[in-house]
C-alpha cells in the first residue's frame, strides 16, 4: 500500500537523460529511482552493521587484551584468499 511520497527532485537534463538511457524494457524512471533508493538503503544498513560489528569486536579485544597484529591478519586473509581461489580453480575444470 503506497501512502507516502519521496520528495520531488530537480536534476539537470544530462542526469535525467543518463538515467533514461539505462532503463530496461518496460521499466519506468520512477521504478528506477525507487530501486535506487531501496538499494542505497540496503547498502547503508549493511555498512552501518559492519561498522557496529567492528566497534563491538574492538571493545571485546580491548577488554580481553587479545589483539591480532595486522601482519598476522593479512597472512590469514591471504591464506583464505588462496584457498578460495584454489577451490574455484578446481570447480572451473
Amino acid at each position: 500500500m503506497k501512502n507516502a511520497t519521496l520528495p520531488s527532485l530537480r536534476v539537470d537534463s544530462m542526469l535525467r537523460a543518463a538515467a533514461e538511457s539505462v532503463l530496461q524494457e518496460g521499466e519506468t524512471l520512477s521504478g528506477f529511482v525507487l530501486e535506487a533508493v531501496r538499494l542505497n538503503i540496503a547498502r547503508r544498513e549493511a555498512q552501518r552493521e559492519f561498522i557496529m560489528r567492528g566497534l563491538v569486536v574492538r571493545e571485546e579485544a580491548r577488554l580481553s587484551g587479545h589483539y591480532i597484529s595486522s601482519d598476522e591478519m593479512l597472512k590469514r586473509l591471504d591464506a583464505s584468499l588462496a584457498k578460495a581461489r584454489a577451490k574455484q580453480a578446481v570447480g572451473n575444470r
